[in-house]
């Protein structure tokens, strides 16, 4: 039986009207952007050595749906002059949000593109998918990917989600695990924050391919070793990477050398039960100077580095800054925010930052089926619209690092990307000799 199979859950009409909650933000901006040719998606893609009984698993997912229940949600129809949108939280899911795609050869290419092009709809609750996907190259074992509407939520919150499934599933244990301590550091000190008025590099076009949407490679590394107590650490080592990476393609396609910025989120969510469900990562920019990004300077760039992200990370500040909250501001109608919103988006697209990196670091839940075994890799990609045109994600599961570059086929093919990967894991192996 798969998901198509059970009654979709309704609503009481005798029932109260569902609570509504005005849409944060981050919800917000991205509303106001929506494209269709490159949708907002973020994409989890969780690896198992064996396979799930599809049953079992629609009715665990389906109840930590309802454990989570801030995820349970699309957005209410409203007036032309309403102030806000708004999310109509529900008391399970309109539509089935768990499926069985037939099984072939390129099952998980066609659930990959899909995961790209095809964004779960606003209008009906919860705006994710699963996906499960059996893997030809290990009949044994299945793939789980979870798509999500980013206007909606992030990679992090559906993670949770997708943990107390596989609690509720396996019955087995899947608490995070503690962070790692960090011992003997600074007190963070103010330090330069090297950019001005100029714009950031962005990333050189290369073999753009006709059709619109995202491209995407994912790629299984090491994690990159570093020497005991450095002041450094493994985000810092792939964010000096990711900005050689960057200047190396620059090169190699003409442009002369400029400063860059590269997006950062930062999240202070607890990972336990507690969790708040939604967009609840901060976008920090951690600059770099164009003479900085030279490959004899790694160790100094490291430094640097570290520096800069400890004291980002240490900023108190709403999540897209003070500028956007004031744009949300609910004084005019939302329609014509979106509109102020979407020229100003345009305007402001060259001092954009040059790529976002976001390291969700070691996986902290087991993701532990029980007879499905626990999860031996997990991948995640972030939307990659112009202007940046790329994104690095990056996430670590049983002592390796999974990588995925995603970007704008209006930009780059997946040639360029596989090239990116290739400069991406030379550097990345570059900082490990250098401390």
């Amino acid at each position: 039986m798969t998901a198509l199979d059970h009654p979709v859950p309704q609503h009481d009409a005798d029932r109260q009207p569902p609570r509504r909650v005005p849409f944060p933000v981050v919800d917000e901006i991205a509303r106001h952007c929506l494209q269709e040719a490159e949708p907002e998606t973020v994409h989890i893609e969780v690896h198992l050595p064996g396979r799930v009984d599809g049953e079992r698993l629609t009715r665990a997912f389906t109840e930590a749906l309802k454990r989570h229940p801030r995820i349970l949600m699309r957005e209410a129809h409203g007036p032309w002059y309403r102030r806000r949108y708004e999310w109509e939280l529900t008391a399970g899911p309109d539509v089935p949000v768990v499926s069985f795609p037939e099984p072939g050869a390129d099952a998980l290419k066609r659930a990959r593109a899909r995961a790209l092009c095809d964004a779960p709809p606003l209008d009906a609750s919860p705006p994710i998918r699963l996906e499960v996907v059996r893997d030809p190259e290990h009949p044994e074992g299945c793939v789980l990917f979870l798509v999500i509407n980013h206007t909606a939520l992030d990679g992090p919150a559906c993670l949770r989600v997708l943990a107390t499934a596989a609690e509720l599933y396996g019955g087995r244990d899947n608490s995070p695990a503690a962070p790692p301590v960090r011992t003997g550091e600074a007190p963070v000190e103010p330090v330069d924050m090297p950019g001005g008025l100029a714009p950031p590099a962005h990333v050189a076009a290369g073999s753009p391919e006709p059709s619109p949407g995202n491209g995407m490679l994912i790629a299984e590394l090491p994690v990159p070793k570093r020497p005991k107590g450095s002041p450094y650490t493994v985000n810092d080592q792939l964010m000096v990477a990711t900005a050689l990476m960057i200047a190396h393609w620059n090169r190699e396609h003409g442009r002369a050398p400029r400063g860059m910025r590269i997006t950062m989120p930062v999240d202070d969510r607890p990972r336990d039960a507690s969790m708040p469900i939604g967009n609840g990562t901060r976008l920090v920019e951690v600059p770099f100077a164009a003479e900085e990004l030279a490959e004899d300077r790694i160790r100094e760039l490291l430094r640097v580095t570290s520096l800069r992200t400890r004291a980002l990370k240490a900023l108190d500040r709403p999540q897209l800054g003070h500028g956007a909250a004031l744009l949300t501001a609910p004084v005019v109608p939302v329609g014509m925010r979106a509109a102020l919103t979407r020229g100003l988006r345009r305007a402001a697209a060259p001092w954009t930052s040059t790529t976002l990196l976001s390291n969700i670091g070691r996986v902290p839940y087991a993701l532990d089926f029980g007879d499905a075994g626990r999860a031996h890799a997990v991948w995640f990609s972030a939307p990659a619209r112009i202007p940046r045109g790329l994104t690095v994600t990056t996430a670590s599961t049983a002592g390796r690092l999974h990588l995925a570059l995603r970007w704008s086929r209006t930009l780059l093919s997946q040639g360029d990307g596989a090239h990116l990967r290739d400069l991406f894991e030379h550097y990345m192996h570059a900082t490990e000799g250098a401390g």
